[in-house]
């Protein structure tokens, strides 16, 4: 695999990090926790291998809770504007979950599958016929 740099960060800019390895996999995961965390219909996690990554601006805060599945899974995120950063769990040490979202360029993001479907929402698929806009809807 090549490897390559990845950077993103938080909203307001205040968090930064790198990572310098492989994507391994990305998939979406529609349960309930990760809904609530990303405030949609579901999540995309990039999974990357820990020692390659580094915050290098900023400090993060973090939060614990244990899963449907049972484990405890730390959800790691900008202490001033609150954005999702990246997922970690006991049980894979050796790997961290990027929230896709926070990376700069996320265009090296193809997710190959998809867990939690149970928990799926049906509003989830969004139809090409909706008139699409290039910026935003006008609305208010």
């Amino acid at each position: 695999m090549k490897k390559l740099q990845f950077v993103g960060g938080c909203l307001c800019g205040n968090v930064r990090y790198a990572y310098s390895g492989p994507i391994l996999d990305a998939n979406y995961c529609h349960c309930t926790d990760c809904r609530r965390v990303t405030g949609s219909a579901f999540n995309v996690g990039v999974r990357i291998r820990a020692a390659e990554f580094i915050i290098t601006q900023g400090e993060v805060r973090e939060f614990t809770k244990q899963g449907d599945s049972g484990n405890s899974l730390t959800r790691h995120f900008c202490g001033n504007c609150g954005s999702p950063l990246y997922t970690s769990s006991p049980l894979h040490d050796d790997f961290l979950f990027i929230k896709a979202g926070s990376l700069d360029d996320s265009s090296a993001i193809v997710p190959t599958d998809q867990s939690w479907i149970s928990s799926a929402v049906s509003w989830a698929n969004i139809s090409p016929d909706l008139p699409q806009h290039q910026k935003e809807s006008g609305q208010s």
